[in-house]
């Protein structure tokens, strides 16, 4: 029987094909050794077991998290043989597993990040006091996304959500929430707020949100961030770079309205305290308006009464003026014969007669003498 002879690059080529129709894709999980990165844009590194190591490559970009030797990660992968006959793994996706090499990655990418600024306060935006159109990023099956819900309507409603439901968990979570970022941020009239919600689960459950794309995304959105992940307890970097931290879900729709019943017994209370400082407020000024009135009235009577006294005074000394009441203290008119006043010696004539005018007499007398005095 013959037998057909292959050339290298076509057994190559023909076992990579049966390794592509047979494990397009394969997830396999082992620990990092002799990670390096080889000019900059090529990542190599083992993935081995107390019983075996395979060799795997990937591009530098699509390191989403740092790695180090001794590290516990997940990869997606493709099989293959490469053009030296070594069988490796061509890694598409890589994710720390374990609470240990998770919290080491978050260490490392934190530290990098924090370099750049992404995490600064000064960069963090204020969001809207009462927003009425936000995006909302979340598993719509999730617990998380129904607690978000549930006080959202409760503490104010009327609020319009639009969701993005996406994968928050698990290998290709990180590119779905991007994915969701991207669609709300390029839209002609963004939401006014973007939150990302999830309830809370173990450290391998939350590391999607410790993804640097997802994070760079994150820092990068046009839209205001408000980010609720896991527990009060948990801290991702999806938490250290959004504009507000909420603690767990609830705690974000509280953050982001109000509570209507609580701010209307408030109003009212505020009303109540207006009411009364109103209140006294115009009984003093009612009080201050009597006492001005009394005595603006005790001026006037005091002024009147001076007035009257004045009066009186002129009038006296009117009366005491008036010739009638000289003439009736015993002084007299004296009249010439044209009928002027007598009042020097020079004003009358020897023979002439004269009227004198008394208080209750007119008297005729002719002059017999008449001398200065």
């Amino acid at each position: 029987m013959d037998r057909q002879i292959l050339q290298v690059s076509d057994l190559l080529a023909l076992i990579n094909q049966t390794l592509e129709y047979a494990y397009p894709s394969v997830i396999v999980q082992g620990e990092v050794s002799s990670f390096k990165v080889s000019k900059g844009k090529f990542v190599f590194f083992d993935l081995k077991d107390d019983e075996g190591a395979v060799g795997c490559f990937m591009m530098a970009y699509g390191l989403r998290q740092p790695l180090e030797d001794g590290m516990r990660v997940q990869v997606i992968a493709q099989p293959k043989l490469t053009a030296w006959g070594k069988f490796s793994l061509t890694v598409r996706e890589v994710m720390p597993v374990g609470e240990g090499s998770i919290k080491r990655a978050f260490e490392m990418l934190r530290a990098k990040l924090d370099k750049e600024g992404l995490f600064d306060p000064a960069r963090k935006r204020m969001l809207p006091r009462i927003p009425r159109r936000i995006g909302l990023i979340a598993s719509v099956e999730s617990a998380g996304y129904a607690d978000f819900i549930k006080i959202l309507n409760h503490r104010w409603g009327g609020v319009d959500v639009t969701v993005a439901d996406v994968q928050v968990q698990g290998m290709g979570a990180a590119e779905q929430i991007i994915g969701a970022l991207a669609h709300f941020n390029q839209q002609a009239e963004p939401p006014e707020t973007l939150v990302l919600v999830r309830g809370g689960g173990s450290a391998d459950d939350l590391a999607v949100f410790n993804d640097e794309q997802l994070v760079r995304a994150i820092a990068a959105s046009r839209v205001p961030t408000l980010v609720g992940v896991g527990h009060e307890v948990d801290i991702s970097l999806a938490d250290l770079v959004a504009d507000v931290r909420a603690a767990t879900p609830r705690n974000a729709a509280q953050i982001l309205v109000p509570d209507r019943p609580a701010m209307l017994a408030e109003l009212e209370q505020r009303e109540r305290r207006l009411a009364d400082r109103l209140s006294a407020r115009a009984e003093h000024v009612s009080k201050l308006v009597n006492t001005a009135a009394t005595k603006m009235i005790s001026r006037l009577e005091y002024v009147l009464s001076e007035r009257r006294r004045d009066i009186f005074q002129t009038e006296l000394m009117l009366r005491q003026l008036d010739p009638k009441t000289v003439l009736q203290r015993g002084y007299s008119l004296v009249r010439g014969e044209s009928g002027r006043l007598i009042r020097d010696v020079r004003d009358v004539k020897l023979g002439e007669t004269l009227t004198i005018t008394a208080a209750h007499a007119i008297i005729r007398a002719g002059v017999i003498d008449a001398k200065q005095k």
